[in-house]
C-alpha cells in the first residue's frame, strides 16, 4: 500500500512538473501578445499637415492593433527631451519624431532612445544626429526645386517668354530651420540660373501673421521691381502672403505663388486662381508608412533597406527611394514623391490627403 501511495505521488510530481515546464515555455509566447505601444511628438496640432500625422498614424495604428500615444511637443526642444525620456521610462516599443524646430537640440534625446533600443522614426523633418532608423518625407530639395521651376515659368508666361530684371519675394520659413535651408536651396538651383533675378527674402516663421507683415514690407520697398512672391510652405504662410498683396490693391495672380506643402489652404489659393502651383507633401501617407514600420520591426517582418525601392500601386508617392539618411548618423531616408499640383495632378484628385480632409476628420 505504502509503495502504491509513493507511485502515486512520484507521478503527481511529475505531472506537476511537466506542467510548470509547459507554462515557462508559454510565458514568452503570451508575453509577445502584449500590444505594442508607440510614443509620438508633434509640433504643431493646429496644423492640418501635422493632423493629417495623427490621422494617418491612429488610422494604421487601429488597423494592426496597436496603440500609439501622441503627445504635443509645442515646438520646444526641452519639451520634447522630456517627453522622450517620458516615452522612455515608459519602455515604448517605438518612438515618431513628427517635427521639431531645432533638430539639433533634440539629439541627445534621440541618443538615449537609441541607448534604450527604442527604433526611431521620423516625419517632416530629421534630427540631426543619432540613429534615426527611418526618416520618411519627400525631397524638400529637390522638391522646392521643382515648385521653383514652375515659379520661374510663371514668370516667363506673364513676360513674353522670358525672365526681365527684378525682385522675387522669397517668404521663407525659420531660419533655423534645416526644413527652410533645403527650401532655399532648391529655389536657389533654380532661381541663381538667372542672374538678373534678385531674391529678397523675408522671414514667415511658419505663420500668416509674419508671413503677411514681410511680403507687406518687401512689396512697399520694392514695389513694381517685383515679378513673383514665392512662399516656402503655402499652406501656413500663404494666405498671409496673399491678404498683404491684395491690401496693396494688387492681383495675387500677378505674382506666381509656388512653393511645397498644399494643406487645405494652399488648395483654396489654387482654386481660387491665388496660387500658381504647390507640390504636396504626402503627410497622411508617410505617418502610416511610420507605424507600420515600427510594427514590422517589432515583429521581425522584412523592412526597406537601403537600395531598395518602395512601390504602391496607384499611390502619389510612389515609388520611394530608400538611400542613406544625409542628416542623421544612422538611418535610411525613404525619399517619397510629391506630386506638382495641378501640374502632375489636378486639385480635385482624392487621393491628396487635402481631399480627404473632411472624412478624416469625421473619424
Amino acid at each position: 500500500m505504502r509503495f502504491k501511495w509513493l507511485k502515486i505521488l512520484l507521478v503527481t510530481l511529475i505531472a506537476t512538473a511537466l506542467l510548470a515546464g509547459c507554462a515557462t515555455q508559454k510565458a514568452p509566447e503570451q508575453q509577445q501578445q502584449k500590444q505594442l505601444n508607440f510614443g509620438m511628438v508633434i509640433k504643431e496640432p493646429g496644423a492640418p499637415f501635422v493632423q493629417a500625422f495623427v490621422k494617418g498614424a491612429e488610422g494604421k495604428a487601429q488597423e494592426l492593433g496597436v496603440k500609439v500615444d501622441i503627445k504635443d511637443g509645442q515646438a520646444d526642444s526641452m519639451k520634447i527631451m522630456e517627453i522622450m525620456d517620458t516615452f522612455i521610462t515608459q519602455k515604448v516599443d517605438g518612438f515618431i519624431m513628427a517635427g521639431a524646430v531645432d533638430l539639433k537640440a533634440i539629439v541627445p534625446g534621440i541618443k538615449k532612445l537609441n541607448e534604450a533600443g527604442i527604433p526611431v522614426i521620423a516625419l517632416d523633418t530629421s534630427p540631426e544626429g543619432g540613429k534615426v532608423d527611418y526618416f520618411i518625407s519627400f525631397d524638400i530639395e529637390q522638391s522646392s526645386k521643382k515648385a521653383g521651376e514652375a515659379f520661374v515659368q510663371g514668370i516667363k508666361d506673364r513676360n513674353g517668354g522670358v525672365v526681365p530684371s527684378g525682385v522675387v519675394i522669397e517668404i521663407t520659413g525659420a531660419l533655423e530651420d534645416m526644413f527652410t535651408q533645403s527650401c532655399s536651396k532648391g529655389l536657389h538651383a533654380v532661381t541663381d540660373q538667372y542672374p538678373q533675378l534678385k531674391v529678397v527674402q523675408g522671414e514667415g516663421n511658419w505663420n500668416d501673421v509674419d508671413s503677411h507683415e514681410r511680403t507687406s514690407d518687401l512689396l512697399t520697398r520694392y514695389g513694381k521691381e517685383v515679378l513673383g512672391v514665392y512662399v516656402q510652405t503655402p499652406d501656413i504662410m500663404g494666405p498671409g502672403a496673399v491678404s498683404a498683396i491684395e491690401a496693396a490693391g494688387l492681383n495675387p495672380k500677378d505674382y506666381g505663388i509656388c512653393g511645397i506643402c498644399i494643406g487645405p489652404e494652399g488648395l483654396e489659393l489654387i482654386n481660387q486662381g491665388k496660387a500658381l502651383a504647390i507640390v504636396e507633401q504626402p503627410a497622411f501617407d508617410s505617418a502610416q508608412m511610420a507605424v507600420q514600420y515600427l510594427y514590422d520591426i517589432k515583429k521581425g517582418n522584412p523592412t526597406p533597406k537601403i537600395g531598395d525601392t518602395v512601390t504602391k500601386d496607384g499611390a502619389l508617392w510612389s515609388p520611394a527611394k530608400v538611400v542613406k539618411n544625409p542628416w542623421a548618423e544612422e538611418g535610411a531616408f525613404i525619399i517619397l514623391q510629391g506630386p506638382l499640383v495641378p501640374t502632375d495632378v489636378k486639385a480635385d484628385d482624392q487621393r491628396l490627403w487635402e481631399n480627404k480632409l473632411s472624412s478624416l476628420w469625421k473619424k
